[in-house]
């Protein structure tokens, strides 16, 4: 399966017109940024990462920055009530009157009742959570190779698989939550990069949010 230019945008163009309104779930080097921005450009929709913003604003030295930047220096997780607070105002922005795709957030439960009652007092719920699946033991063999090539002496396997079972025990809670609710859309996160956004594509329109165009080959 590829991708590959096509003559006929019409289904894309409905896509974009569309919108959708999303979550991306994935363990740490499955490749869920490069996919997000695939889903953001063929929906017309912001790819909104908590992670992205805060790292804007600790660059920028924004007194948002300088508070998340105290915060994370400390050793702690930033807490729920500022995190809400960003995402409302990133989604009060222009760009995503037409639907989102959430990256990174939310990350606790309570965070998801938030973001529950934000959407519903906007009569727009969240359509569906993209989660991608991929075996520890590939994404670690993957890590570890690309940190000697690059030499990332700190990035070893002990700290990868770490942080690999951190995204397992954070996440795990969610996914059931979402699970439960019929919104989960497991896809293999494993392969080229052109069939992994082929497989999101056509799990996404098999669910009802999309459809694919003749610039996408199955």
């Amino acid at each position: 399966m590829s991708l590959r230019q096509g003559q006929d945008g019409e289904a894309d163009e409905r896509n974009r017109e569309r919108g959708a309104r999303l979550l991306i779930v994935g363990p740490p080097g499955s490749g869920k940024g490069t996919q997000a921005k695939f889903i953001g450009e063929a929906f017309g929709i912001p790819d909104v990462s908590t992670g992205d913003i805060f790292r804007y604003h600790i660059k920028n030295l924004t007194p948002l920055g300088v508070q998340v930047k105290a915060i994370v220096d400390a050793g702690d997780y930033v807490p729920d009530e500022l995190t809400n607070e960003i995402v409302t105002a990133r989604l009060n922005e222009a760009d995503a009157v037409n639907g989102f795709l959430l990256d990174g957030y939310p990350r606790t439960i309570d965070q998801v009742h938030y973001l529950d009652t934000l959407l519903a007092g906007r009569q727009q719920p969240l359509e569906a959570v993209i989660q991608l699946v991929a075996d520890q033991d590939e994404i670690v063999t993957r890590l570890t190779k690309r940190a000697t090539e690059q030499g990332r002496a700190d990035d070893t396997e002990d700290a990868i698989r770490h942080r690999q079972q951190v995204y397992t025990r954070e996440t795990a809670p969610l996914i059931d939550v979402y699970r439960e609710r019929g919104l989960l859309v497991e896809v293999d996160g494993l392969g080229d990069v052109e069939e992994i956004a082929v497989r999101i594509r056509t799990a996404l329109a098999a669910h009802g949010i999309g459809e694919l165009d003749s610039n996408v080959a199955v």
